[in-house]
């Protein structure tokens, strides 16, 4: 019986070995804590699945998320194109003087091998950028090649779009309309960040001298239109102390840190408000506020004051990501994740839309039924601690429950919108005035 017993103990132990060695793998594979760095993420699937093609790359893929996919392969060549012309740039103002091939290949190897032993040096504290993998150790010099590529391209992008630097008449982005549209696209998703230091230490680098324009206003110059046709604030002043981490947090950050409103006190909670229609009913104006700070909605005596806002192909994309991006980070506040649930609250029907496209708020490019479609489910599947328009939403509330507003809205609406029913009143208050002094007149 004791030799049975033995033996069994000795089958249990090697059918658990394999297990034991797969799990000793996992556990000296796995990143178990997120460097304090981490900003670039995967989509969260409860968010991806909503709206899938507002988080995946059209035609560029930027850093190794994307990287190898068939279907951004072709425009691996116009990021080649692209670091060449840099290169060529760099030389020439490096050397003014003729140079021999020869001499010319030999001073851009150098360049480049500059540009790589650079980013060689900030290769760890890059990859802890990337949560979820660790790429410097999964894909060895290639990550570092792709940073180089990536990086040099996007700089080459913001200065001949800002004209810093001439366009040639062949130029793959600029002489097709859909390559560029893809830009504008491709370089606000989540997934398909590179971090900013190294955009910005690579910009540095390969900087002429006459250039005058920092990075981030060349960058802020390129998304200029992507919420409204005022362009975006590019006081760079405003970014002199804070922690860029890449372009969507920098168009994050160029309308929180310009925001009046988000600098109040969040509230712990918040309260549904009605939809513009209901609001309109109750006696609520709306109006339409000239100013590229679209988070600073207001309700001052009576009236709605909201920034208006461009709502064209990439507004869900721009906005989707940005909620992503809060929903992800930690300690993040959820500013634009607020600004959805409060415009979800607002725009219940295409009549809601109407009304504000008609008061100018909105630039609607989409069709209403789209453009009501996507406010509708913007924020669905996300966490708000902390809401930033719980004041506003109080104030609304209070007001709708006055009798009087609600009253005049009214009568308004059903008395004096058309010019027979004016005529009508004019002339019920003539009869009734008539009335009375006929009456004035037996008794006295």
């Amino acid at each position: 019986m004791e030799q049975s017993g033995r033996s069994d103990d000795s089958s249990v132990a090697t059918n658990i070995e394999p297990l034991l060695s797969s799990l000793e793998v996992d556990l000296s594979n796995a990143r178990l804590s997120m460097p304090p760095s981490c900003c670039i993420f995967e989509t969260p699937s409860i968010l991806l699945r909503h709206r899938e093609n507002a988080f995946l790359p059209n035609g560029f893929s930027i850093g190794p998320r994307y990287h190898g996919k068939e279907n951004l392969a072709a425009t691996g060549k116009i990021k080649i194109k692209y670091l060449k012309g840099l290169l060529s740039r760099v030389i020439t103002y490096k050397s003014p003087g003729t140079m021999s091939e020869e001499d010319s290949k030999s001073e851009q190897q150098k360049i480049l091998t500059d540009c790589i032993a650079t980013v060689k040096s900030i290769e760890k504290k890059a990859s802890d950028c990337y949560a979820e993998h660790d790429y410097a150790a999964e894909l060895g010099g290639e990550f570092v090649k792709l940073l180089v590529l990536d990086a040099c391209f996007i700089i080459e992008l913001f200065r001949k779009y800002a004209g810093e630097i001439a366009k040639e008449q062949d130029d793959p982005i600029f002489s097709t309309s859909f390559r560029l549209q893809y830009l504008h696209h491709d370089l606000i998703l989540l997934g398909n960040q590179i971090p900013w230091f190294v955009l910005e230490t690579l910009f540095e680098k390969t900087k002429h001298p006459a250039e005058t324009k920092p990075l981030v206003e060349l960058a802020l110059h390129f998304f200029a239109n992507v919420f409204s046709s005022r362009p975006l604030p590019k006081e760079t002043n405003l970014f002199r102390d804070q922690d860029i981490k890449h372009i969507l947090d920098l168009l994050r950050l160029s309308l929180v840190l310009t925001s009046e409103e988000i600098k109040n006190n969040p509230g712990s909670g918040w309260q549904p408000i009605h939809s513009v229609t209901r609001l309109k009913e109750a006696g609520v104006k709306f109006v339409k506020v000239e100013s590229n700070r679209i988070l600073d909605i207001k309700f001052k005596n009576g009236s709605l004051e909201i920034p208006s806002l461009l709502i064209q192909e990439t507004t869900e994309t721009i906005l989707r990501n940005l909620i992503a991006y809060e929903q992800c980070l930690p300690n993040c506040r959820p500013i634009f994740t607020c600004y959805a649930k409060l415009l979800d609250n607002l725009i219940d029907t295409t009549n809601d839309m109407d009304i504000l496209c008609k008061k100018e708020i909105f630039d609607n490019w989409l069709s209403p039924e789209d453009a009501t479609q996507f406010f509708n489910k913007l924020y669905n599947d996300t966490y708000v601690k902390e809401f930033y328009y719980s004041k506003l939403c109080d104030d609304l509330n209070r007001h709708c429950k006055r009798g009087w507003p609600r009253w005049r809205a009214y009568y308004v609406q059903n008395y004096f919108t058309k010019p027979w029913a004016i005529a009508a009143q004019i002339y019920a208050v003539i009869m009734f005035v008539l009335t009375l002094w006929q009456t004035y007149i037996k008794k006295g």
